[in-house]
């Protein structure tokens, strides 16, 4: 008998332990299992007696509108994507067990677009028109303890267009459930800062916000224990206090020894640990990661993190993740982050809403700088139903909310109150800068506040408000000498720049041509590519901004810049810039839509990181006797030399501000080879070999063992390949897929812009040698095969581990 209770008592110990941290007195569970789905509006869907047996099963975070079919007559215009909106219903029954009687239960809602009225039992709980922000509704009143409950979510999202980018449909994020005491902390209760942080100790500050939903309110302790990485309690403070309606938070201070501060290298995180007792029980216990950090934008000299100058090398991103749409994946959004990570990049904008909570707590772990941007438009339109239909009655409660629910976050550095706001023209943006600042800085002010100005004259009445921190300046890269003269208040970052125009694995010669398309920005394309294409050499960009290389020179050099984020790090659905349908997404990406990065992340990765980078392009198939203009990134060495079949094609330098080199060579098939050197010492080498014919496939899996939650993912890469192994630059072979094991494709992709195929298919047509196809787990452990076939082609296949 000893021996099973030697095994059983550690289990049950850590059961104990894992529900005191996460579940016990207060219960959040994953609510996105078992709803079920309709497209299309049914007015009775909201009643119990409703019949919802015939229609869809899923589980969420769900977009309908990714499985839908692309069409230049799609009512959100391909700037929207080219695929559908409408109106969709969620319902789902479930039951709250006899332990939740006398509790309080909510349900919370990390976003759904759009327009979105939720009932519980046929009650209306309430409406939120704005797609991305996160809310909760108290369940309590209405629900049947041990009884079937209906809950149903209708989501509006039929009035088109209303955003100028991909914005998808449906509870496309998370959904909790909530079970808490009468007594407990409050819905984003929590505010942890750290004023004073020192080598030997910093001085961290906890608001704490409790309510007593107790008909006779009763006093309590607070206790609050800071824990470090590990779990392990570093000191703790206690106080007696009081809840009621209305009641001012409690404040507590704690010294912290030798902290250990947050940063983009180091992103360390701690934890408070909010303990509520009434009566000498536990009520409540409501965990907060922060970090601890300092901050400051100097108007001279830049940003600063930890007192140490800090370039923001970031980027702007928008929320779909390609083939997914708009449906929320933690892992989805860790592969984006680990992909501009290896490149250099330290800071995303997200832009132009509040991000998914997910992103947030992302950046916190890996270490970037946020720009958290709350709206794209205030009271004038930018699209004929976008947010200014709605922004008189909700601004200040979708900004309120994104503030309390985001202000912990040690990544989070600048709050945007908008991008490219119309009222940047008119004194009416001076009167609601002012009021969105005061919204701000009554819940924070340890954060700058800044917004995106496209608008870039002295006269801009947002900027000239006063109300500001920050200067964020939207392209205009050949005015940044002359911001310290045109704006006399606030320090300056490059808000959104660069918008170069790219199509992985597409070159245009000569390659020190640089095109603008179109010519103005209010003009259509009298040039462009037949195939909708636009060259990969970074010589190519849409008229309000510039190349990679011409920002990034500019601002590279004044040490007042405290950074940038470009526009941007993923190619995104819609706003297909400089073309229109067939395209339906942007070439705007460093990265292609589906993870694949294009020549210029090497351009990044060479001056942003200290790993030695040679980066040789074009492919090397062209016809012969043709002019290639043969580029090479490259860092730590003082000069590359190329090769040819061997043949010596001459040593380069950069010069001056060069941020990359070149020769132009006659074309002959066989092996162009770089090396680059140092003091005459090989750093690097690198080779590229005429392709074949297409011969094979070779599939690589980014990870080959995912966790078995329904939600994890292994993305394969897809190459064709010739006989030899070399990849066929302009292969296009139609690749179907199959799975073995508990395991589904969840989507595919190739990261050309004008493919019509759907992202749900089983098959995927390769795009310059490459396409993308996404492994789901299941919710069971075992070994999964994915195989891959192509006509004339030698199949492969990859395994995959779920645990």
């Amino acid at each position: 008998m000893k021996k099973p209770i030697l095994l059983i008592l550690p289990a049950l110990a850590l059961t104990c332990a894992l529900w005191g941290q996460t579940a016990a007195p207060r219960k959040v569970a994953n609510f996105n299992g078992g709803w079920r789905f309709h497209l299309g509006d049914i007015a009775e869907a909201k009643t119990t007696s409703f019949d919802d047996q015939t229609w869809r099963v899923l589980r969420l975070p769900h977009d309908w509108s990714i499985e839908g079919t692309f069409s230049p007559d799609a009512p959100a215009t391909v700037d929207g994507g080219a695929l559908p909106g409408g109106v969709g219903w969620y319902r789902k029954t479930f039951t709250v067990p006899a332990s939740s009687l006398h509790k309080k239960t909510f349900i919370d809602f990390d976003g759904v677009y759009r327009n979105s009225e939720v009932w519980i039992n046929g009650n209306l709980l309430g409406k939120r028109p704005y797609g991305y922000s996160s809310f909760e509704y108290e369940l309590t009143p209405y629900l049947k303890i041990g009884k079937p409950n209906v809950i149903a979510v209708r989501a509006d999202n039929s009035d088109q267009p209303n955003s100028r980018w991909y914005s998808g449909s449906g509870i496309f994020r998370n959904v909790w459930l909530k079970t808490t005491g009468a007594l407990r902390v409050d819905h984003w209760g929590t505010f942890v800062t750290t004023p004073k942080v020192g080598a030997t100790s910093a001085e961290v500050r906890i608001e704490t916000r409790a309510v007593d939903g107790r008909s006779k309110p009763a006093a309590y302790t607070l206790t609050t224990r800071i824990l470090d990485m590990y779990r392990t309690e570093i000191v703790r403070t206690k106080t007696n206090s009081s809840a009621s309606a209305g009641d001012q938070p409690t404040m507590q201070t704690v010294t912290l020894p030798a902290p250990k501060r947050w940063s983009v290298d180091r992103p360390y995180l701690y934890t408070a640990v909010s303990e509520i007792r009434s009566g000498g029980n536990l009520v409540d216990r409501y965990e907060t990661p922060f970090g601890v950090r300092t901050i400051r934008f100097d108007r001279e000299k830049g940003f600063f993190l930890n007192n140490e100058r800090v370039v923001i090398n970031g980027v702007c991103n928008h929320h779909d993740l390609g083939a997914l749409g708009s449906a929320i994946n933690k892992r989805a959004l860790e592969r984006q982050l680990e992909i501009l990570k290896k490149m250099g990049c330290n800071g995303i904008r997200t832009s132009h809403n509040p991000p998914a909570p997910e992103l947030l707590d992302l950046c916190d772990r890996m270490g970037f700088i946020v720009m958290d941007e709350a709206f794209d438009m205030w009271k004038k339109k930018k699209k004929p139903f976008d947010y200014s239909i709605d922004f008189d009655q909700w601004h200040e409660r979708d900004l309120q909310d994104m503030i309390l629910r985001d202000r912990n976050h040690p990544c989070v550095a600048i709050w945007s109150i908008g991008n490219e706001i119309p009222e940047q023209g008119d004194t009416t943006g001076t009167i609601l800068t002012k009021e969105l600042c005061a919204i701000v800085r009554k819940l924070d002010t340890t954060r700058p506040i800044g917004s995106a100005n496209d608008a870039v004259w002295a006269g801009n009445y947002i900027i000239k408000s006063g109300a500001m921190d920050l200067v964020g300046i939207n392209y205009h890269h050949q005015l940044y000498s002359k911001l310290p003269e045109m704006y006399p208040k606030g320090a300056f970052f490059g808000s959104e720049t660069v918008s170069a125009l790219e199509s992985r694995g597409h070159y245009d010669m000569p390659a020190d041509s640089i095109r603008r398309w179109p010519v103005r920005w209010d003009s259509a394309l009298t040039t462009g590519n037949p195939d909708q294409t636009c060259s990969a050499y970074d010589n190519c960009s849409a008229p309000w901004g510039s190349t990679h290389e011409e920002t990034w020179k500019s601002l590279k050099a004044l040490p007042y810049m405290a950074g940038q984020f470009i526009w941007t790090g993923f190619d995104y659905l819609g706003e297909p810039t400089p073309y229109h349908w067939p395209s339906r997404s942007s070439y705007f990406g460093i990265v292609d839509m589906a993870g694949f990065p294009k020549d210029v992340y090497y351009m990044y990765q060479s001056e942003w990181t200290s790993k030695p980078v040679l980066h040789l392009l074009p492919h090397w198939n062209w016809t012969a006797g043709r002019p290639v203009d043969v580029w090479a990134y490259f860092n730590q060495a003082d000069e590359v030399e190329l090769f040819l079949n061997g043949q010596s094609l001459g040593s380069r330098t950069k010069k001056g501000d060069d941020l990359h080199v070149s020769w132009r060579v006659p074309f002959a098939a066989g092996t162009l080879k770089a090396v680059s050197r140092s003091n005459g010492k090989t750093v690097k080498t690198e080779e590229i070999h005429t392709a074949g014919a297409p011969a094979k496939i070779r599939l690589t899996a980014d990870r080959r063992t995912i966790n078995g939650d329904g939600d994890d993912l292994s993305f394969v890469k897809v190459e064709i390949l010739d006989q030899n192994g070399n990849l066929v630059p302009d292969a296009n072979a139609r690749v179907a897929f199959s799975i073995t094991g508990e395991a589904d494709l969840a989507g595919v992709d190739n990261g050309e812009q004008t493919n019509h195929d759907s992202f749900k298919a089983r098959n995927c047509k390769a795009f310059n040698g490459l396409c993308l196809a996404i492994v789901r787990a299941r919710k069971s452990a075992g070994k999964v095969t994915l195989r891959a076939t192509a006509a004339g082609l030698q199949s492969a296949s990859v395994g995959i581990l779920i645990k």
